[in-house]
């Protein structure tokens, strides 16, 4: 089959800037945990924010409502400025709520740098917080317009492919956060965390810059009324030569559908249908999912957690983790298309996330603070970020975005964000009660709660989450760029499997219309796999009809 010029990524040049200008905002996010955790365990900030112990390694503590609060009301910013992410988005554009991220984040890091008042440094984190749901909320809103396409057409093939991305950048945030703090962690001053918090102002400065020079969310310039404007956004995404017009038509039919199911949209409609209940209920949860394993007490303190355990280099054991993690999402990329979000998911991700929360905790309350209980506890949390980053945070994330309504879509996405970001919170504001040794001093203890935790989320997801990466109606097509380096490497990797390859590059699964006659229908979570839309067929066939005569 030849192949179209619109169907190849060098065509889509505009789409994927646009794009990669918005997974900039996960980078933002990841630098911010992995810059935080860090500086818990630094001298240099302890000397102004903590107190000397000394029973601890390094002679220096934090006291555990201090340690509560710097981390923990990041989170709370973020489920805040989330939960009000749908009200936001009905009135103010894409673009608009990212530069007033970018802002608050400038603010937010101008009082953490200048002060040295704890007090002033809660502020200052609480605004980050807001920023920080602004940029994870309306980046991936972003995205998901850009390739949400009525028909199976190129932009929608490459959303998997971003939303992937989506996740590397915020752990890739977190590896740079973390070896900059690692390479500062030694300095008796303040300049060792000043320097890390320095960082902070890159991302916001690109994004101010660059929102400049790509256009509002078409989709939603068209919801407000704006056709012309819509379209010359959308002009600007497709390719030269694209058929635009009938594209913003068919995104116009569909708001007019989605209109004249509920004229007026509230948060209240969310709840109000039994259908469109369930679809909430499973992007709250499926989102939720990440915070069932306990990531976020290892992703924001390692550097104390290893420290207080006694851990030989706990910063660079840092480092270490949060490499094996982007790793994980590399490997992903290769394995869930091949097997199965769901499957890798229930089977995978969360058992053995319990499991090794549960084994960590054992070995650790058998024999605590010895070198080789620090080196098991390293190896097993590296096992467990892995597990983690490759077979659990990506598809919580796709799970809040793909399964809500269309018409709630903003509503809904905002909601599940702002449960998942309440969800960390709640663990970043208790975890320094169990392993501060101020406190209980439980440490690696603090996986007796995870284990049952990751294993309840596990039996959930088996009897209520759908698989919506199911069988396509559409006739397969070819890979656009098969002579490529990238292609050849992709092939020899899955043993030259046409079907694989070219799904690395074009995940698609279903589209969004598909999922909306899934539930419509009413189909059970573990039949949604195997189902084939009526409705896509009997249009596919009535359009092979009217091409024949």
């Amino acid at each position: 089959m030849a192949i179209k010029d619109d169907e190849t990524i060098r065509a889509h040049w505009r789409c994927f800037v646009a794009c990669g200008l918005m997974v900039l905002s996960p980078f933002q996010y990841g630098i911010d945990f992995g810059l935080i955790g860090g500086m818990q365990a630094m001298p240099g900030f302890l000397k102004i924010y903590g107190h000397p112990a000394p029973n601890t390694s390094i002679g220096w503590n934090i006291s555990t409502v201090r340690q509560q609060l710097i981390t923990s009301l990041m989170t709370l910013g973020a489920f805040v400025s989330s939960a009000t992410a749908g009200l936001v988005a009905a009135k103010f554009g894409r673009k608009a709520c990212l530069w007033s991220a970018c802002l608050g984040c400038a603010v937010s890091n101008i009082i953490m740098m200048t002060t040295t008042d704890i007090n002033a440094l809660y502020v200052g984190r609480l605004l980050n917080g807001l920023a920080n749901g602004y940029f994870m909320t309306f980046s991936q809103l972003f995205i998901r317009h850009v390739f949400h396409t009525p028909e199976e057409s190129s932009p929608a093939k490459y959303r998997g492919l971003f939303l992937t991305a989506f996740q590397f950048c915020t752990s890739f945030g977190t590896l740079i956060g973390t070896i900059v703090d690692w390479a500062t962690a030694t300095r008796p001053d303040r300049s060792a965390y000043l320097i890390p918090l320095g960082l902070i102002y890159i991302i916001p400065l690109f994004l101010t810059i660059g929102l400049f020079f790509i256009p509002e969310s078409p989709r939603w310039l068209i919801l407000q009324d704006r056709i012309d404007e819509g379209h010359k956004s959308l002009k600007w995404l497709r390719p030269t030569g694209a058929q635009v017009d009938i594209e913003v038509a068919e995104i116009k039919a569909a708001i007019d559908k989605e209109r004249e199911l509920g004229s007026q949209v509230s948060v209240l409609d969310m709840f109000k249908n039994p259908i469109d209940r369930r679809r909430t209920i499973l992007a709250v949860c499926g989102v939720t999912l990440q915070a069932a394993t306990g990531s976020m007490f290892i992703i924001s303190y390692k550097a104390y957690f290893f420290t207080m355990a006694k851990v030989a280099n706990p910063f660079a054991m840092g480092c270490v983790l949060s490499a094996i993690g982007l790793l994980a999402i590399v490997l992903n990329s290769l394995i869930v298309v091949r097997y199965g979000r769901r499957r890798v998911l229930l089977m995978g991700g969360l058992g053995i996330c319990g499991v090794l929360q549960l084994i960590v905790a054992i070995v650790y309350d058998k024999n605590p603070g010895a070198k080789a209980t620090g080196e098991v506890l390293v190896a097993l949390s590296c096992l467990y970020m892995m597990s983690y980053n490759g077979m659990v945070a990506t598809y919580a994330w796709l799970s809040g975005g793909e399964l809500p309504s269309q018409r709630l879509r903003s509503y809904t996405f905002g909601l599940a964000a702002a449960v998942a970001f309440f969800a960390a919170w709640l663990t970043t504001f208790t975890a320094p009660y169990f392993i501060n040794p101020d406190s209980l001093n439980w440490g690696p203890r603090y996986g007796y709660i995870w284990f049952p935790s990751s294993i309840v989320a596990g039996i959930w997801v088996y009897f209520f989450l759908p698989e919506v990466q199911g069988i396509r109606i559409q006739a397969y097509t070819k890979a656009p760029f098969p002579d490529s380096p990238a292609a050849k490497f992709l092939l020899g990797f899955v043993r030259k499997d046409r079907q694989v390859a070219d799904d690395l590059y074009f995940p698609t699964g279903r589209t969004l219309e598909e999922i909306d006659e899934m539930f419509e229908e009413k189909i059970p979570a573990r039949k949604f796999r195997g189902y084939k839309c009526v409705r896509r067929l009997a249009m596919n066939e009535k359009t092979e009809i009217e091409q024949n005569e």
